[in-house]
């Protein structure tokens, strides 16, 4: 069992940037697959970027080469670096951890200006 509690959401203009934690209740060193979504209004729950423990990584194709997901196991956090937003970006970003079940936070409001 774990709780993700995410931060560093915001308003920023289009072009700017955002850096997103989700910092878990316990060590994330043995959590293999920790992943951002997002949900936009009235849109479902999409993918964004998903990180392993081996470090590998994948990202949803509208954010391929803009953001880049990380995880500090020693610091208990992943994190999303989002660059040169756009408006559709506009969404609650949630955490996910996949152990046992999938956890979720409850989400952090990104809301791109144009």
């Amino acid at each position: 069992q774990v709780q993700l509690v995410e931060s560093g959401g915001g308003l920023v203009q289009a072009g700017g940037s955002l850096r997103l934690s989700c910092t878990a209740s316990r060590s994330i060193f043995t959590i293999n697959a920790m992943g951002w979504y997002r949900q936009a209004p009235g849109k479902q729950r999409e993918l964004v970027a998903i990180i392993f423990s081996g470090g590998g990584s994948s990202y949803g194709d509208s954010v391929k080469g803009r953001f880049t997901i990380s995880r500090d196991n020693a610091k208990n956090t992943m994190y999303l670096q989002m660059n040169s937003l756009k408006p559709e970006d506009t969404a609650v970003y949630y955490c996910n951890a996949a152990i046992e079940k999938n956890y979720w936070g409850k989400g952090t409001l990104v809301t791109v200006s144009s």
